[in-house]
């Protein structure tokens, strides 16, 4: 070629050709100047590591496993509507409150299946399945027909019998004016102490629970009488101090042995307003035995 040689008649330079000369289809079979070639997406080879940082980004900040996401919540919501909760406010509960908290960090991944699962000292964290069956049982009280009643809180003034971890306690919060929750047990006392602590900075808005260091069978006098009672161990017989500590139009869930033998069954005793108790049942359960004393 020689030096006199018009620009215009030079051979087009195939390489190296800049980046936004490159089209997303392979083949040189291309016409450079179709209007389609010109509209191509221009390919970026280096795209996927854009994700992969973004994807480190996102794994090294906590996460809490996975678990802190409401999406993983309301799965274990849809399950227990699918199991015949519905209830809005005790679905509402089970959707703010975090189970994966109140479970052992070995046990976390399985916080949101419908399984009991251990917590020490041979107690469980009770299915969510069981407990929303009777925590939307005592959501249909007696007493709500009353004018007074608040239908936000329908559980009133609440005494839960076995803290255990802490997690029913939890959601009785958000379904209750106040709520006292007596444990036996003084490590699983601590621990749903600890927890509760953990809850108040992820819930906004949680009420807050008296927990009580002492005797479940003999109730908590001081601030009864109480409009639900719920208990999470089960014996022969339902103690006393717990049918007179219960309100009039109140209602009283717990497991008891059944007369028959065959195991324990899901117990409900209605105060009617004339002062007289009705029991009804309410399926098999299985819970730990009910305990005197403390330890």
């Amino acid at each position: 070629m020689s030096h006199g040689q018009s620009s215009d008649n030079k051979p087009p330079k195939r390489f190296p050709l800049m980046l936004d000369k490159v089209s997303s289809q392979a083949g040189g079979n291309r016409s450079r100047s179709s209007p389609a070639a010109v509209q191509r997406e221009v390919l970026r080879p280096q795209a996927h590591l854009h994700q992969v940082e973004q994807d480190r980004r996102r794994h090294t900040v906590p996460q809490g496993v996975g678990l802190d996401s409401m999406p993983v919540r309301l799965r274990m919501v849809e399950r227990l509507r699918a199991d015949g909760i519905t209830h809005m406010a005790v679905l509402e509960a089970f959707a703010r409150m975090p189970r994966h908290l109140f479970v052992d960090t070995a046990l976390v991944n399985q916080a949101y299946e419908d399984t009991s699962l251990p917590i020490g000292l041979g107690q469980t964290i009770s299915k969510p399945s069981v407990v929303g069956t009777m925590l939307q049982l005592l959501c249909a009280r007696p007493g709500l027909t009353q004018p007074h009643v608040d239908l936000a809180r329908p559980l009133g003034a609440c005494l839960e019998v076995g803290t255990g971890c802490g997690y029913q306690a939890a959601l009785l919060s958000l379904l209750a004016r106040h709520v006292v929750s007596i444990e036996r047990l003084r490590d699983l006392h601590l621990k749903a102490r600890s927890n509760l602590d953990v809850i108040r900075q992820h819930v906004p808005t949680w009420q807050d629970v008296r927990l009580v260091y002492g005797d479940g069978m003999v109730g908590h006098a001081p601030q009864a009488p109480y409009d639900t009672i719920i208990a999470a161990a089960g014996g022969s017989a339902l103690p006393q101090a717990w049918l007179d500590q219960l309100a009039p139009g109140g209602r009283l869930i717990a497991p008891m042995e059944d007369a028959r033998g065959q195991g324990q069954v899901l117990t409900v005793v209605d105060r009617l307003p004339d002062g007289s108790l009705q029991h009804t049942r309410a399926g098999a359960v299985l819970f730990v035995p009910l305990k005197s004393g403390i330890t």
